[in-house]
Order: C-alpha cells, then structure tokens, then sequence
C-alpha cells in the first residue's frame, strides 16, 4: 500500500497543471478509524481493479492534516500496519471544487451517504456510495448505493473486494480492516449491541486467511487505549477528536463524542469559557457533548450534555432528544455547575451517536420551517451579560463581539406562538456569524451603548454577513 499512498500523493501535487481525472474515496468529516480504514482500502481495491474507470484512485481523509495527530487509535493503527502517515492526502491538501469545475472529479462516499451542505455542490461528482448508517441520500440512477446497518462500514468494505477480487485482500489491508471492525463492534461483545451476524462473518473470514493477524483482544485494547488517550489535549481539541456537525437554517450544532465520564469533563478547569470560544471560533450555536465510557464487561455508559449560551438554542435542542421516541434515549436529568449546561444520564445506552444523529437532524428540519429572518436593526435589543467573567480575554472596542437578541415579537414569530398571545422568554442570537450569543464569557463586562450605537453597529454587521454568507466549517454536515 506504500507505493499506491506514494502514487496517489504524486498524483494530488500535480492535479492542479494537469488534465487527468481524479476518482477520490472521501471519508466522513469525523475521520474516525472506520472512516479512514474504508477510504483507505476502498481505495486501494479500485486501484486494483477496472473500478476506477481509468481516473486516478485517491482516498482522501476528511479532515486537515494538522488536526490527525487527535485521532490517535487511527495513528496506531497505521503505525502498527506500516502505514507511512506523511503519505497520506488530506481535505486541506486537494481542491475537491477547482477539480469539479474542471470536470474532472469523480466521488465515492465511505461511512457516510449524503455531502454537508458546505460540499454540496460536489453532488454531481459522486458515483458511489458505500455506507452502514441511515439512509437519508435520495435514489439515482448516476449513483450505485450500498447501505447496510452493520456495526462497521470497514465489514462493507471486506465483503466487497472479498467477493469482486479477493487476491487483492493481503496481510496489511486485512490488518487495518480487521482493526477497524474490531473496535467498531466494541470487540465483537454482543453487550454493547453493535456487532451484527455479517461482521461477525467477515471478521472471521480475516481471521482464518490471515492466522497471524494480532489477536482480536489484545488488538482491541490497544486501539480502545489509543482512542481513549486525552491526555495533555485541551478542550478544543477533545471536542474535535471525533465531531460530526449538522445544520437548520440559521443554527449549527457540534455533536461530539467525547471520551471520558459527564462529570470529569464538567469539572475541567475554564469549561464555560472554552465552550463558549469554542462555538465562537467555529460558528455553533451549541454543542451536544456524548461522553461514553466502557465497564469490564465492554457495557457501555452513555451520558450526554448540552451547551449554548444561547436559552433558545439549549431548550430546543434539550426537549428535542428529551422527547425523542424513535430510538427513546431514556434521559435522567443530571446535577450541572453551569446554567448553560444542561445534563443528562443516557439510560438506553446502546444509543450511539449514529443513532442520535438522525434526531438532531429531524429537529433542524422542523427548525429551519419556523426560522424567521429578522432585518429591521429595530427588532433588536442588546444582552447583558450574566456570566462570571473571571479569565475571560479582553477586546479591542472595534474587535469586541457584541450580543443582541430578537425582539419579542419575532421571538413569538419564531417558536409559532405569535397568535396564541404566549410570549417565550428566549433569547436568540440575531447574527451568529459576526457576534456571540447571550452569556458567553468572551462577552463579559461590555458597556451599555446607545440606541444610535446599536443602529450603526449592525448596519456594518448587515455588510460584513453578506461578504460571508457562503462560509462554512469543513466538517459540517
């Protein structure tokens, strides 16, 4: 695989002068493990075989270079396969939208079956799709699609180029496959309820035609441990080591896996702070925080936290999982250090985050009916600022993000209740692209300014959205 990795990166330096067509295996925007094990030997099959349609097959991992070093279990894995890491190509490295315009992209989509909505133009590019999680792509006749709710995209991936072309399966492929259905299934455990009759199968299928493969248990403590590693990251970086984000109108949610037990992570010193930074530095309007832990019995624990400064943003998006019934998430309500943390005990524990994902997305379909776009300056009123701003950094009075809400009257229009005379006591952020939401501590301490202030403020504000309308964070979806 070294020479084909080396092939592909030569390949991605010269994309831009040359004329040639480019078939990429693109991964989900969490790069976990499974996303890149199935990019990775998706890839190498095609390149095998006449799949690739005589295009240079290149997987691509959904992510910037800088920020792989997080994803420590995939890290291991490659080392322990003898993967070289800086042969890799990465979403940071390749102008995915210069080689469409060029007419010269074509796309096959690995542990995932729709493009966020910042990649959406690329539709057109995408030939295949290979994927174990629900199916929400619309059917095409330009596009073979291949969804299964296996625990593993990777068993996908085995039984295809088991059954296409077998003699391409050697030793160091089976390795990083057998790897990435091993962890992905929680080490097969019945228990923790991801391993199905297929990856069973499959999984032994690699076992008897590679005998000296590491065994099963030791393989997966090692890649548990790996994954499970946060030491010495800060929190920014424990929120993007696995982080899928979903969209609905005006409201970004970061849904992440975090590892490590609700408690712990609450008492993280700065917590407030740096969630708040957080969704400033990456436009989200909150943050769905999915800690998960194992017992000795590889049972898992599922606990779940929900941040935004902003009342409205954390209240919705609370009683929509609060209220889902397919799957029920059996909240209990957990004891939170923060007003804008809300937390809960996760009773149906075999609810991971593909399962909660499909939630979150329900609730932003509905969200995105009922936004209102308010764009009269007078129907906004500027936040106080309720949080302790010790530690907070200071601004420059021109670089100093402002909070406003919505006037009741939209805030009525908003939540449906305009008629019914009902009025919400909600705060919503008017402009998340250019200021934060109410209670954020980069906020703290702020003048009150005038009527005439507020005016001028977002008729600047009002220019500056419209020449960033179009931007996105990479990993939305």
């Amino acid at each position: 695989m070294e020479g084909f990795l080396q092939r592909c990166s030569a390949a991605i330096k010269g994309s831009a002068e040359g004329s040639s067509g480019i078939h990429v295996i693109l991964g989900n925007e969490a790069c976990d493990l499974d996303s890149m094990v199935s990019s990775l030997a998706f890839a190498y099959f095609l390149s095998k075989t006449s799949g690739s349609s005589g295009k240079t097959v290149v997987p691509v991992l959904n992510i910037p270079r800088a920020e792989f070093p997080l994803r420590s279990d995939n890290v291991f894995l490659l080392k322990e396969s003898g993967v070289p890491l800086e042969a890799l190509v990465f979403r940071d490295e390749v102008d995915l939208a210069g080689l469409h315009r060029a007419k010269r992209l074509m796309l096959t989509l690995v542990d995932h079956n729709v493009l966020p909505s910042a990649d959406i133009d690329l539709e057109d590019a995408v030939v295949e799709v290979i994927d174990h999680h629900h199916l929400e792509r619309t059917p095409s006749m330009s596009c073979s699609v291949t969804v299964e709710t296996v625990g593993s995209c990777a068993t996908l991936v085995t039984e295809r180029i088991h059954h296409k072309a077998p003699e391409v399966l050697d030793r160091q492929v089976a390795q990083l496959l057998y790897g990435a259905i091993v962890l992905d299934c929680v080490n097969m455990a019945p228990e923790a309820g991801k391993v199905t009759p297929k990856d069973s199968q499959l999984s032994c299928l690699l076992e008897s035609r590679f005998p000296d493969l590491p065994p099963r248990g030791a393989l997966f403590q090692s890649l548990q441990s790996a994954k499970f590693d946060i030491s010495g990251l800060s929190t920014e970086q424990i929120l993007l080591k696995d982080m899928k984000a979903v969209s609905g109108g005006d409201l970004r949610l970061a849904v992440c896996t975090v590892y490590m037990t609700l408690d712990v992570f609450l008492q993280r010193r700065s917590l407030q702070q740096e969630l708040c930074e957080f969704c400033h530095k990456h436009r989200f309007g909150a943050v769905v925080a999915m800690t998960i832990s194992f017992n000795e019995r590889s049972e898992p624990h599922r606990q779940l936290a929900v941040y935004s400064s902003s009342t409205l943003y954390r209240e919705e998006v609370s009683q929509a999982l609060e209220k889902s019934c397919n799957p029920s998430l059996s909240f209990s309500p957990m004891s939170s250090p923060f007003n804008n943390i809300k937390s809960y005990l996760q009773g149906n524990a075999l609810a991971s985050r593909k399962k909660v994902l499909p939630i979150l997305k329900n609730f932003l379909k509905e969200w995105d009916k009922k936004q209102v776009h308010c764009g009269e300056a007078e129907d906004f009123e500027e936040l106080d600022d309720h949080v302790d701003p010790t530690g907070s950094p200071s601004f420059d009075d021109d670089a100093r993000p402002r909070c406003f809400s919505a006037s009741r009257h939209h805030r009525r229009r908003l939540l449906g209740t305009e008629d019914s005379g009902m009025e919400e006591d909600f705060q919503v952020p008017a402009t998340p692209m250019n200021s934060l939401v109410e209670g954020c501590p980069l906020d703290a301490g702020l003048p009150r300014i005038s009527a005439e202030a507020i005016l001028e403020k977002f008729s600047c504000m009002g220019g500056e959205a419209g020449e960033n309308k179009d931007g996105n964070w990479p990993g939305e979806q």
